[in-house]
């Protein structure tokens, strides 16, 4: 196997690699959704039995964290995003040193 092979080889691992930590991590979100869906409509309907109103409370508290946990996912973690790009800076950097 030439140089160019091996970099390409190595180049389609990283990206699979890639591919699958974005996949895997944009999966978590729709999971932590579908958990916080679940779990706040037993919560409503429980509160809601009893004559009470406080399932606001937990679902404020969740959804805010859901809404985090989004917007990491979303629009830090993905290509071109802030991770990238500083993944990328860190990598030249490392480059550099051993040049």
């Amino acid at each position: 196997m030439n140089p160019a092979q091996r970099l390409d080889t190595a180049s389609a691992t990283e990206l699979e690699r890639t591919a699958r930590r974005r996949a895997g991590a944009k999966m978590g979100w729709y999971i932590h959704a579908f958990v916080y869906v679940l779990v706040n409509l037993g919560l409503v309907g429980l509160s809601a039995s009893r004559g009470h109103n406080w399932a606001v409370y937990p679902l404020m508290g969740w959804g805010l964290g859901l809404l985090i946990h989004g917007a990491v996912v979303w629009s830090v973690a993905t290509g071109g995003g802030l991770y990238d790009r500083l993944v990328a800076r860190e990598r030249r950097a490392l480059q550099k040193e051993k040049a």
